[in-house]
């Protein structure tokens, strides 16, 4: 007995085939709807009617099963490119220019491998310029407007636009150093500093010295400084070693190192700072100075109560330093001044040890006088000098207060030694020269 078939499960063909044609049917009328709608929107650009062909491409693309046609992103992405071009338009559809270049990357997507490009290609990449050309343009008009916020926006897009032609081999530029650049002044022109940190920082990460014949050092002076003052060490590091690589001849570096150091507080780390940076800056008289100074100042520190260990060494290589200086420039009446007051401190510290020696025997009295004997010639020492500063400082006419002071220290300094000397005539000349600084200077 054959097997009954229940009722349900009979099959009309002849309606099934009817619903498959029709079904055919609906997917053809439904791409055709859809090339009438390119075919519009393509008519209403080449028109000018900008706005109309918006409507109709966004349409035909709001629908999923056209999402996969190349061309339409294609006519999308100039349609909005030339509303975005129109300072009217833009304004009504601010968004414009960001949406044409999703729908190019869109297209590039969909086309590149199938059909390599062509309508690109036929449109010279002119769609891809106008992009890129108009997030800078219009960047440039927001900055010079002092609209800060808006330029940074419109510099971004032109750094993403650039970026992505380079991905895509259109372009060979590494970094797009001007839309960088301005990125990062709008950026710290409207207060965002961590942000122009960023932009500023892919210009010398990517050890960028000039744009346009412009000197970038700037750019390296403001990294520097500004994660200096955050305490990262690590970045300032890092700035500090690229600028140093760009600008080696700057003193901003070595004097941030050597800032750096001094906050640190080991006095042996500012020493070594100090020795690298005099050996690689050897005709800079001022390292020389402040070296020798600040030696000389810590030598005779004593807030601890007493001088440190090495006091004799460290006053030693303080003179060198400061004679290198003066050899280095012989005007420079400052290290004349500390070399001067060095030799004479020197003699007061004779001079004291006399009175820790109270007795009367002869040997007693032999060593007073060889302390004297001693002091004295620190004195002598001393005395060029301090007249190195009368002849530097004294001939001038008006002083700044800081020459004001060093030429008082200089003069005060002569009256005490002539004084010790007892030689009235030379103590009368520079105690004259003393009084007579505020008025001749």
């Amino acid at each position: 007995m054959k097997p009954k078939v229940h009722p349900l499960l009979k099959i009309d063909f002849m309606k099934v085939s009817k619903r498959i044609f029709l079904s055919g049917s609906l997917a053809l009328l439904g791409m055709g709807l859809f090339a009438q709608s390119l075919d519009k929107a393509k008519d209403l650009f080449k028109a000018g009617k900008f706005t109309d062909a918006k409507t109709q491409i966004d349409g035909a693309l709001a629908n999923p099963k056209n999402q996969k046609n190349a061309e339409a992103w294609y006519c999308q992405l100039k349609i909005y490119n030339a509303i975005a071009a129109n300072d009217q338009l833009r304004a009504q559809y601010p968004g414009a220019r960001d949406t044409a270049f999703i729908a190019l990357k869109t297209y590039v997507d969909l086309d590149e491998k199938d059909k390599k490009l062509v309508l690109l290609q036929l449109d010279n990449y002119k769609p891809v310029n106008e992009i890129y050309q108009g997030y800078f343009q219009v960047g440039a008009n927001e900055y010079n407007a002092g609209k800060y916020v808006d330029a940074l926006q419109n510099f971004r897009g032109a750094i993403a636009a650039s970026s992505y032609m380079t991905s895509k081999g259109w372009t060979k530029l590494p970094i797009d150093t001007t839309s960088t650049l301005y990125a990062g002044i709008s950026a710290e022109k409207a207060g965002k500093k961590d942000t122009a940190a960023i932009y500023y920082g892919k210009l010398a990460d990517a050890k960028i010295s000039t744009i346009n014949s412009t000197n970038m050092i700037d750019i390296y002076k403001w990294l520097v400084d500004y994660y200096n003052n955050k305490k990262d060490e690590a970045n300032t590091e890092k700035y500090l070693s690229l600028a140093e690589q760009q600008f080696p001849d700057d003193l901003f570096w070595p004097s941030t190192r050597l800032d750096n150091a001094r906050e640190k507080g080991p006095k042996d780390s500012l020493w070594a700072q100090y020795d690298r940076i005099v050996t690689k800056f050897p005709k800079n008289h001022l390292f020389f100075f402040n070296f020798g100074l600040e030696l000389y100042q810590y030598a005779n520190d004593t807030s601890s109560g007493h001088r440190p260990d090495n006091y004799d060494a460290l006053i030693a290589k303080a003179q060198e330093l400061l004679k290198k200086c003066l050899e280095l420039q012989p005007d420079y009446p400052q290290a004349a001044l500390v070399l001067g007051q060095i030799s004479y401190n020197a003699g007061v510290d004779l001079q004291a040890q006399t009175k820790k020696i109270p007795g009367k025997t002869p040997d007693d009295v032999k060593k007073r006088a060889d302390l004297r004997i001693a002091a004295g010639k620190k004195f002598d020492e001393a005395i060029p000098y301090f007249e190195m500063v009368d002849k530097d400082l004294g001939t001038q006419g008006k002083l700044k207060m800081e020459q004001k002071s060093a030429l008082k220290d200089a003069y005060d300094l002569l009256t005490n030694i002539y004084e010790d000397k007892r030689i009235k005539e030379k103590i009368d000349y520079w105690t004259n020269k003393y009084n007579n600084v505020d008025k001749d200077h």
